[in-house]
C-alpha cells in the first residue's frame, strides 16, 4: 500500500507546508444564514404538552422512578401526588409497569413521548418529591452499526475512544441523507467506493497549464491528475506525482459504506459535488473564490446554474498569509445562503491566523491530532482554531480512496494521507450528520453546537490552542437536534466585513404593554436592539413584532433572569409557528428566522413563561433582535 503524506508542492509564491494543497479560500459573515421558514429547534408546544415521537427520533413511553426510602419500592408510585401532577402536566396517564431489582419503579405511559418530553417529565416527577432519589426516561436502546467493509478496523479515526469519532453510536441517528457537501479540491476519481455518492460537479481552474487536462473551466470535474515535472512550480521545484488529493478527501466524507468493500465515510448518507479548483502547482484564489460561490448556489457568468447547491463546503487547502478580501467575500457569499464552509488549519506547525482561508472570518477551522489525541506535529493551532479532528501522526494516518496512477489515471486504491487537509473532511463529514437531523440549524448555529460538543469531550491528553476540544460525531449530532446535555453557545456576533466598518450599537428599547396578542404586537424598527422587558404574571406572554427584509436572517436570543424558565417562539406573518426555543431554568433560548422570499415581511418574536419568577422584581428578561 502506498503511504505518503498529504501532498501537494509548495506553491511558488510562498515555500510553506510542502504538505499542504495550495490555494486560498474564502471567508464568512453575514448575520445567520440558515434556512427558509423552519424550526430552528425541537418544538415544544405553548403549554408544555410533551409532542409524540416521531419515526426517527429516539423516543419512550416509560420513566424509572426510584425514591431514597427502601420501603417506597412496595408502593404504586401513580397514587403519589408528584406523579399524577407530572403526568397531567405532560398530558399523559402513566400506570405501574412493574418493580425493578434495586428497588424502583417502571412506569408507562399511555402514549410514545419523544425522548425531551420523556426527559421533562422525569424531572417533573423529581422536582415534585423530595423523597424521589432519581427519574428518568426508560431509553429503547438499538443495536449500533458497524461496517463490513474490509478496511474498516483499520479506520481509527473513526471508532476508537481516544480519538476517533464515535461514529458507531452516530450513524445510528444520521447518516447524512439528503446533505450536499461540496469538496473544493483537485477533482474526484469515480473510484467504486465513492462513485455511488458522486453528484455532477464542476471544473473550476481558467489556466490550461495548472488544469493538466488541456482545457480551461467545464462540467468535467474528474481528476486527471496534477503531476508536475522538475521546475514547473517554480525554478529548483522537485518533480510530483499525481496526489489524488480530492479523491482521498472525498473518500473520508462519503465512502461507500457496509458494501464489503474498502473503507467507510463519516457521512456516507451524503453526496459530494466536486469542485475542481487545484490542479499543477494549485490552484488560484479566484477560481476557488468563483468555485465557493458557485458551490453554495450563487451564479457565475459562463456557468452554469449549479442544480444541487450544498449545504456544507470543504477546503482542505490554503496557503500563507491573511485572508484576502476576495477570499472573505466568497466566504460570505457562501454562508449567506446556508453554506458551512470548514476549512483545514495547514501543516506548517505555526499559527493558523497567518494563513488562508484558516484565518478568515466565519469558517470552521480544523485543527489535526494523531491516534493518541496529541496535536499532530505538522498540524497549524492558535486562537482562530475551532475543534480538532483525526489527521493521523507518526505510524497512523487516514485510509481512504485513492487512485493508482502516478500521473495519469490508473486503478482504483486506498492509501493512507496525513495533514490537516485529512481532519478537515471528518469535520465537514460531521456537519453533514448535524444537517440531516437539522436543517434548519444556520451556519452560526452550526458552529456553535459543534464547539460546544466538543468542548464537552475535551482532550486525551493535552493539547494547546487545538480549538474548543476533539471532535464527536455522537455529541454533535445530539447538541443538533438538542437533546444532549450539550448548551449551545449563544449565536455569536457577525464575522467582520472585509472593508473595516464600526460595529453596530445596541439600540435599548423598553417593552410597552399592552402586548400579549399578536394583533397587539410592540413593533421594533431598531436594529440590532435590546428589548428590556418583564413577565408580569402567570398568564403574562409578550409579543414583538419585526419587519425581516428580503434574504436576511433574524436571530433573536431570550436571556431570562437566573431563576426563570422562558421560552422563545417564532411566527411568520400568517401566524405559523416557524422556529422555537424551550432550554431550562436559566438558560439562554435562541431562535433564527430567515426571509428566503423577495420582499420583506414580518415576523412574531413571542416570549412565554414556563416557570419562574413575574413581575417588577422576579420577572426581568433581556430580548436581542438583530439581522
Amino acid at each position: 500500500m502506498n503511504h505518503k503524506r498529504e501532498s501537494l508542492r509548495t506553491n511558488p509564491w510562498a515555500s510553506t507546508a510542502a504538505d499542504w494543497a495550495w490555494g486560498i479560500a474564502i471567508g464568512a459573515l453575514l448575520l445567520a444564514a440558515g434556512s427558509s421558514w423552519s424550526m430552528a429547534r425541537g418544538d415544544r408546544r405553548d403549554v408544555r404538552a410533551p409532542t409524540q415521537a416521531t419515526a426517527d427520533e429516539e423516543g419512550t413511553d416509560r420513566v424509572i422512578v426510584k425514591y431514597r426510602n427502601a420501603d417506597r419500592s412496595q408502593i404504586d408510585p401513580t397514587t403519589q401526588g408528584s406523579v399524577r401532577v407530572a403526568g397531567n402536566r405532560a398530558g399523559v396517564r402513566l400506570s405501574r409497569l412493574r418493580g425493578m431489582a434495586h428497588g424502583g419503579h417502571v412506569l408507562r405511559a399511555d402514549r410514545r413521548l419523544s425522548l425531551a418530553a420523556a426527559q421533562r417529565l422525569a424531572d417533573d416527577i423529581r422536582s415534585g418529591d423530595a423523597e424521589v432519589e432519581y427519574a428518568e426516561p426508560d431509553r429503547i436502546m438499538t443495536i449500533q452499526l458497524v461496517p463490513n467493509d474490509p478496511s474498516y478496523a483499520s479506520q481509527w479515526n473513526l471508532f476508537e475512544a481516544t480519538a476517533g469519532l464515535n461514529l458507531p453510536a452516530a450513524w445510528d441517528k444520521s447518516t447524512g441523507a439528503g446533505v450536499v457537501v461540496a469538496v473544493l479540491d483537485t477533482g474526484v476519481r469515480p473510484h467504486v467506493d465513492l462513485a455511488g455518492n458522486l453528484l455532477a460537479g464542476y471544473d473550476f481552474i481558467n489556466d490550461t497549464t495548472v488544469a493538466n487536462d488541456g482545457n480551461g473551466r467545464d462540467a468535467d470535474a474528474f481528476d486527471p491528475g496534477d503531476w508536475a515535472a522538475a521546475g514547473a512550480c517554480g525554478s529548483g521545484s522537485a518533480a510530483d506525482s499525481s496526489s489524488w488529493h480530492g479523491t482521498h478527501v472525498a473518500g473520508t466524507i462519503a465512502a461507500l459504506t457496509h458494501n464489503a468493500r474498502g473503507v467507510a465515510g463519516v457521512a456516507f448518507g451524503a453526496r459530494v459535488l466536486p469542485v475542481r479548483v487545484l490542479g499543477r502547482c494549485g490552484g488560484y484564489t479566484s477560481d476557488i473564490a468563483d468555485g465557493m460561490v458557485w458551490a453554495a448556489g450563487g451564479s457565475i457568468t459562463g456557468v452554469p446554474a449549479n442544480p444541487t447547491p450544498a449545504r456544507v463546503i470543504n477546503l482542505s487547502l490554503g496557503g500563507s498569509g491573511a485572508c484576502g478580501t476576495t477570499t472573505q467575500n466568497a466566504i460570505n457569499s457562501a454562508r449567506s445562503r446556508g453554506a458551512v464552509v470548514v476549512v483545514a488549519a495547514g501543516n506548517s506547525a505555526a499559527n493558523a491566523a497567518g494563513f488562508s482561508p484558516a484565518g478568515c472570518a466565519g469558517v470552521v477551522t480544523v485543527a489535526a491530532v494523531g491516534r493518541s489525541g496529541a496535536r499532530a506535529s505538522y498540524s497549524n493551532y492558535g486562537t482562530v482554531v475551532d475543534v480538532a479532528a483525526p489527521g493521523g501522526d507518526g505510524s497512523s494516518g487516514i485510509q481512504s480512496t485513492l487512485n493508482a496512477g502516478s500521473s495519469t489515471p490508473g486503478a482504483d486504491s486506498y492509501a493512507s494521507y496525513m495533514g490537516t487537509s485529512m481532519a478537515t473532511p471528518h469535520v465537514a463529514g460531521v456537519v453533514a450528520l448535524m444537517l440531516a437531523r437539522n436543517p434548519a440549524l444556520t451556519p452560526d448555529e452550526v458552529e456553535a453546537r459543534l464547539k460546544s460538543s466538543a468542548a464537552a469531550r475535551g482532550f486525551p491528553v493535552a493539547c494547546s490552542q487545538c480549538g474548543s476540544g476533539l471532535l464527536d460525531a455522537n455529541r454533535a449530532i445530539d447538541a443538533a437536534i438538542g437533546s444532549g446535555t450539550t448548551t449551545p453557545a449563544p449565536t455569536p456576533a457577525p464575522a467582520p466585513t472585509p472593508t473595516p466598518a464600526p460595529t453596530p450599537s445596541l439600540t435599548q428599547v423598553a417593552e410597552v404593554e399592552s402586548n400579549h396578542a399578536r394583533s397587539s404586537a410592540q413593533a421594533i424598527s431598531a436594529n440590532p436592539a435590546q428589548v428590556n422587558a418583564t413577565i408580569g404574571s402567570t398568564s403574562d406572554t409578550d409579543y414583538f413584532r419585526v419587519t425581516l427584509a428580503a434574504g436576511r436572517t433574524l436571530v433573536a436570543t431570550l436571556a431570562p433572569n437566573a431563576g426563570s424558565d422562558y421560552d422563545l417562539y417564532a411566527y411568520n406573518a400568517a401566524g405559523t409557528r416557524v422556529a422555537s426555543s424551550v432550554l431550562g431554568t436559566g438558560a439562554v433560548d435562541t431562535v433564527s428566522v430567515r426571509n428566503a422570499g423577495t420582499g420583506a415581511t414580518t415576523v412574531y418574536v413571542r416570549v412565554l413563561r414556563y416557570s419562574g419568577g413575574t413581575g417588577a422584581t422576579g420577572g426581568r428578561y433581556t430580548l436581542k433582535l438583530a439581522q
